[in-house]
């Protein structure tokens, strides 16, 4: 018992002296403000000297500019060509339904693993049309095509501006992007018209006269 108390007695000893110790370690070496510069103010301060130069307007100019475009003509659909020859096939969009579906009362519709088909459902109303309003010739095949259907068609770019169309058309105007239906459809030429034949989608690519 005698050497488990000096034992404890040592070690408070020695805690002591430690803590001591830790208490005035003084200051080593030189100490400095910090210098850097707050990030917001100097982000602030780039910008404010950007405006002064008139730049920073360029900028905003440049933006404007590049965001109307974009509006005005979207990227065209990439991998697109001109119809040389005609072409017929038929696209089928059923498709398994990979959970249930109930209507807004919680009444089964569809149960998980059942394949759909949307024709079935709802037709289309309107032939879909695709082309590129770069191409003055499809623009006139569009046209008369519109025509031939007697208005019942959805015209659809893949390339071009539809607000000049809409403008000279009078008419709405669509644009797929990013090629979106085109590539889901098959669509590899284009003028392309689209139109329902029972429980498929028939697609010709047409020929321009």
């Amino acid at each position: 018992m005698r050497s488990a108390a000096r034992v404890a007695i040592v070690c408070a000893a020695l805690c002591a002296a430690a803590c001591a110790r830790a208490e005035s370690l003084g200051t080593i070496g030189p100490t400095y403000p910090i210098a850097e510069q707050n990030l917001l103010d100097f982000i602030m301060a780039r910008l404010r000297e950007k405006e002064r130069s008139g730049e920073l307007q360029r900028m905003e100019d440049l933006a404007k500019a590049r965001a109307t475009q974009s509006i005005r003509s979207p990227k065209p659909v990439p991998g697109l060509h001109r119809a040389q020859t005609a072409r017929t096939f038929y696209f089928d969009p059923t498709f398994t339904v990979d959970r249930n579906i109930t209507d807004e009362s919680g009444r089964l519709l569809f149960p998980a693993g059942m394949k759909v088909n949307p024709l079935d459902v709802v037709s289309l109303s309107k032939h879909l049309l695709f082309f590129d309003a770069r191409d003055p010739r499809q623009v006139a095949q569009a046209k008369e095509l519109i025509d031939v259907y007697q208005g019942r068609v959805k015209p659809i770019l893949v390339g071009g501006s539809y607000l000049d169309l809409m403008k000279s058309w009078s008419r709405q105007v669509f644009y797929d992007q990013e090629g979106t239906l085109v590539r889901k459809l098959g669509i590899t030429a284009v003028p392309a018209i689209v139109s329902q034949e029972g429980s498929r989608l028939r697609i010709d690519e047409v020929v321009i006269k």
